[in-house]
């Protein structure tokens, strides 16, 4: 059952102001009890049947299509469109419909946790099933990558920082990471630095994730993706970094 974190939605302004006015300690301060879970049984039995739904309303999903769309629009100018890793890919990627599977057409890997619902994404042009809360290395070449979204599913990860080193090794210089995410959550799956928190506190959270992963990630950007939207939906918001331009990883 999707319950709420925390119900309490900020301005747009704050929203995109909190990261911008950190002054950053030195070292991260993560204890390994911020990601423990109330239900700590295999992943893999709480996802083996496949879940073909939303988990976010209809206008948060609109909202992340164009999120991605406008992402993969700038990324695109003067280049190729990017390739792209789904972490955590399910059924549906949310991608812009030049992504359409075709190994002709550009990259799109799904890294999940149900063959099923990777199965029937048809926007991925690869996929493999991994548990990353058990393996939080990535299956892929150093600089494989020129975009990495993760959707959704940030709260249930207990090696954030670890993954998001990986990611920042698989994104090729320049590229970009983009960590989508709403109050909407499986309780018991989530961590718990997570659960019981709003929603700034979510942002700050995320943004110290790739803060202090080592991933050679720039300082990282909040947006408002439901802004300009009445407030009576899921809310929804990113946070993006960049991979430093001759860094590797």
């Amino acid at each position: 059952q999707i319950a709420l974190a925390k119900k309490f939605q900020p301005t747009s302004q704050e929203v995109e102001s909190v990261l911008k006015n950190i002054a950053w300690d030195d070292q991260q301060s993560f204890r390994r009890s911020d990601f423990d879970r109330l239900d700590e049984s295999d992943d893999s039995d709480f996802y083996n049947k496949p879940k073909f739904v939303e988990h976010i309303d209809q206008s948060a999903v609109a909202a992340l299509k164009r999120f991605n769309a406008n992402l993969v629009d700038e990324m695109t100018k003067n280049s190729r469109p990017p390739g792209i890793l789904d972490l955590c890919s399910s059924h549906v990627s949310h991608l812009p419909e030049l992504y359409t599977g075709s190994p002709e057409g550009p990259r799109v890997a799904g890294l999940g946790m149900n063959m099923e619902e990777l199965t029937m994404n048809k926007q991925l042009t690869e996929y493999a099933v991994r548990d990353l809360n058990k393996n939080p290395q990535l299956p892929y070449f150093d600089d494989s990558f020129d975009l990495v979204i993760c959707s959704l599913s940030i709260d249930y990860l207990t090696s954030p920082l670890q993954i998001l080193k990986e990611v920042g090794r698989v994104l090729r210089s320049g590229g970009k990471a983009a960590v989508v995410f709403s109050d909407r959550l499986f309780l018991t799956k989530a961590v718990s630095i997570w659960t019981g928190k709003g929603d700034l506190d979510h942002i700050i959270t995320v943004g110290e994730y790739f803060h202090y992963c080592d991933g050679g990630f720039d300082l990282p950007v909040s947006i408002d993706l439901m802004k300009g939207e009445k407030k009576k939906g899921d809310p929804l918001y990113a946070v993006v970094a960049e991979k430093i331009r001759g860094q590797r990883k």
